[in-house]
């Protein structure tokens, strides 16, 4: 086959072709893509060596091999020689022809790589540029194909992640995906949001990762393209953890701008207004009027501290901040005192950027001070000085009194029977009467004078530069002024009060001592009927202090078994016999001897041991009536009871259990009650009779004819006995006609009502013998016997008394 039909055969093709004669090898034909490759003319290379244009080794050994008969094909890249010398590399590939009309041709097939080295060269710095640009980035950066699969991830990726080394240097999608599963907080919400986006090709899309760690990941989702196609998928994960957390404080500190209760201002470096929080335009009385703009001086003042803005500045640029006091103008209301401190704020150069204000009103603090301070000297009720406040007064008075030699006076006031208002009309009603008598008691001192409360129902008078016929004329000004009536929601009723007065310095030098005095003295009143004044003695002390150390006698008496029973006999004047006895308490007190009733008693009503010591003396009476029934010698044993004791609680409960504690049959115990027991609280003292009549107790009226009680009432008490006091028995044997008539009347009452009649303190055989006359019952009194220890009395129990006129009366 000629050349010129490789040439037209090979003119056509895009590659460089040589046709090339094995034998000489020499160049047959090439096409015209080989003489632009080679930059040279078609005569130049037709004809010439292969060697000419070919220079790499492999050409040499492999046409080498051809002269030696080694027929084989080579495909490889290779360097090209042109024409101008420049070396080309390029793709060729050499094989034998074998046309069917003509001898055998090696054809060479050659492509200029140039290009395509230069467009890899520039994929590859591009792709460089890429990876750099992606391993520079601060974002976790994943690239996905369309079916899932991981083509690329970055190093950011990969330490957000917290990728194991396997899986950094060995690709496994599976293994990187169970990874980035077991990571989140919520597994199968993120793999559904995965195959959400895989399904969705071109959808773009924001969201946020939570990772079990407690990090927070932004995730940006984005399609890739390429001409306008999809191939893939672009995850960008950003770490938000400590944004979120700064965004959390922002909205915070601004939440806290707004709702804060102190007032917050913020103003620029020159201390012009930028912001205030809603507290502070309240504050300001300006809610409607934003201050923006205006130095925050102008609405401070400092009365007291001309120089006040110098200080906050100085301080602000020497500290850093200023604390203290500042007042604030308001246009419309009053000044309002602050709290303020203020601090400098600085750039990252430290440079001043703003002043923050913060202020508190002061307005509350200042009144709680001042209520305070009311409180620690004034009574709350009244509104009255109190001790502390008086203290502090009588201290000038008395510091007064020795530089001039003049005195005062102390007035210590107690109203009567106020307790039965608080316990009838209640506290609330109590409190307006105080209320009303700290009104009058004020009305009649002077303004040097001082009227305190200390409490209760008690006051105090400073009687300012008085002597005593000053403090008579005041304390009886102020008992008239409380005798006045009282009206009070249309509830009318008198008062009165009880006043002793202390003199300086004759009854004492200090506060205490004259109050001290005057209580004492005011006491003396309350014993000798109330409403009324006294000056203090001496001897008031020393009385008040025998009561004191009798009381602390008594009590360690209990405790020391220095207590008795007497037991003084009744007789039944019918009879003549010994039916019953009452026990009468002894104090075998040390160094005092044998103490009766009448030196104790008052002190223990005084001071309520009274219930303790009745409760003993029914122990032991009690105790003593079974004794006295083993022994075949049943009497009935009468004991006293206080109103004290009788108005306990549990008084009825008492004697129930002491009867069964000591298996004592009812019937032999009697308890004696005065009147003024019955009519203290009627209907109470009806129950609790009644409740001991059902015991079976028998119920007596003690000193009957002494008292105030009503005769409607004494008919309904369960009583079965009463008794005469000894007052009208003592003038029957003188015959005296007027206390005769008493007892007969009370005689006749008595059986009327169904009970029996006891006559006390009969010594006489005449006052026997008109009690007989008049119906009388029983009888007790020296002319039989006297009360004695137990001892003494057991040989009387039971026994039969001579009556006067059946015999002479036996001794006592």
């Amino acid at each position: 086959m000629s050349h010129l039909h490789w040439v037209a055969i090979t003119e056509g093709l895009l590659e460089s072709v040589w046709v090339v004669d094995p034998e000489t090898l020499h160049i047959l034909a090439v096409n015209e893509a080989a003489l632009r490759l080679l930059g040279a003319r078609r005569d130049e290379v037709v004809g010439s060596p292969v060697h000419r244009w070919a220079s790499d080794l492999q050409d040499h050994v492999y046409w080498d091999e051809w002269r030696r008969g080694v027929v084989q094909t080579l495909e490889s890249e290779a360097m090209l020689v042109r024409r101008d010398g420049e070396l080309l590399r390029v793709q060729r590939r050499i094989g034998p022809v074998r046309p069917a009309d003509g001898a055998t041709v090696v054809l060479v097939a050659m492509q200029d790589l140039t290009e395509y080295q230069r467009t890899q060269q520039r994929l590859e710095e591009l792709l460089a540029e890429l990876r750099a640009v992606l391993e520079s980035s601060s974002d976790g950066i994943l690239v996905c194909d369309l079916d899932g699969r991981v083509r690329a991830f970055n190093r950011a990726f990969a330490q957000m992640w917290a990728l194991p080394t396997t899986l950094l240097t060995t690709p496994d999608d599976p293994a990187l995906l169970r990874h980035l599963a077991a990571s989140v907080s919520d597994a199968s919400a993120f793999q559904a949001r995965l195959s959400e986006l895989q399904r969705a090709p071109l959808m773009e899309a924001h969201d946020i990762v939570l990772l079990r760690s407690g990090r927070m990941l932004e995730r940006a989702s984005r399609p890739q393209l390429a001409r306008g196609r999809p191939i893939g998928r672009i995850h960008v994960y950003r770490d938000v953890t400590e944004r979120a957390a700064i965004d959390a404080k922002l909205r915070l500190a601004a939440k806290v701008f707004e709702s804060s209760l102190d007032a917050i201002v913020v103003t620029d470096p020159e201390r012009r207004i930028v912001a205030c929080n809603p507290a502070a335009l309240r504050l300001t009385d300006r809610a409607n009027d934003d201050p923006a703009g205006q130095p925050v001086a102008t609405l401070l003042d400092a009365p007291n501290r001309p120089g006040w803005e110098a200080e906050v500045a100085a301080a602000l640029a020497e500290r850093g901040y200023w604390e203290g006091e500042l007042w604030l103008r308001r246009a419309h209301a009053p000044a309002v005192a602050l709290l303020v401190s203020w601090v400098l704020l600085r750039d990252a150069q430290g440079q001043p950027l703003n002043t923050v204000l913060f202020a508190k009103d002061l307005s509350e603090k200042l009144e709680a001070q001042r209520r305070i301070e009311q409180l620690a000297y004034h009574d709350p009720l009244t509104g009255l000085p109190n001790r502390l406040l008086l203290g502090e007064r009588v201290a000038h008075a008395v510091r007064l009194a020795q530089r001039s030699g003049r005195g005062f006076a102390v007035l210590f006031l107690d109203l009567d029977r106020f307790k039965g208002i608080n316990d009838s009309l209640g506290h609330a009603f109590g409190d307006r009467v105080l209320v009303e008598v700290a009104q009058r008691l004020q009305r009649c001192l002077r303004q040097t004078d001082t009227l305190a409360r200390l409490g209760g129902d008690e006051f105090v008078i400073h009687l300012h530069d008085a002597d005593r016929s000053a403090a008579e004329r005041t304390a009886q000004r102020i008992i008239d002024a409380v005798a006045r009536p009282v009206t009070i929601d249309e509830m009318q009723f008198t008062l009165s009060c009880s006043i002793g007065i202390a003199m300086y310095p004759h009854d004492g030098t200090t506060l205490d001592e004259l109050i001290q005095c005057a209580d004492t003295a005011m006491y003396q009143v309350k014993e000798r009927g109330k409403g009324h004044w006294r000056f203090y003695q001496a001897e008031m002390n020393a009385h008040l202090l025998a009561r004191i150390q009798t009381d602390h006698a008594m009590r360690l008496g209990l405790q020391h078994g220095e207590f008795e029973l007497h037991y003084q006999p009744r007789v039944d004047l019918r009879s003549g016999r010994v039916t019953a006895c009452e026990a009468l308490l002894r104090w075998h007190r040390p160094g005092h001897g044998l103490v009766l009733p009448g030196a104790f008693i008052g002190v223990a009503e005084e001071t309520g041991l009274i219930a303790q010591l009745g409760q003993w003396v029914l122990e032991q009476a009690v105790a003593q009536a079974r004794r006295w029934a083993d022994a075949g010698r049943p009497a009935q044993v009468a004991v006293n009871v206080s109103a004290l004791q009788f108005e306990q609680t549990q008084f009825v409960q008492d004697v129930a259990d002491t009867l069964q504690r000591h298996g004592l049959p009812a019937g032999l115990l009697e308890l004696e009650l005065t009147e003024s027991i019955l009519v203290r609280d009627a209907e109470e003292a009806l129950a609790k009779l009644q409740a001991l009549a059902q015991l079976g107790i028998t119920l007596s009226l003690d000193d009957f004819g002494t008292g105030y009680s009503s005769l409607t009432y004494l008919k309904r008490f369960a009583l079965h006995r009463l008794k005469i006091d000894r007052s009208f028995v003592l003038a029957l044997h003188e015959d005296g006609q007027a206390d005769a008539a008493i007892v007969a009347a009370i005689v006749q009452m008595g059986h009327a009502l169904g009970m029996e009649v006891v006559a006390e303190g009969v010594e006489h055989a005449p006052q026997l013998q008109r009690l007989q006359a008049l119906g009388c019952d029983h009888f007790q009194g020296f002319w039989y016997a006297r009360p004695l220890p137990v001892a003494e009395v057991e040989a009387h129990l039971g026994r039969t008394v001579t009556l006067p006129g059946a015999a002479p009366a036996p001794s006592a």
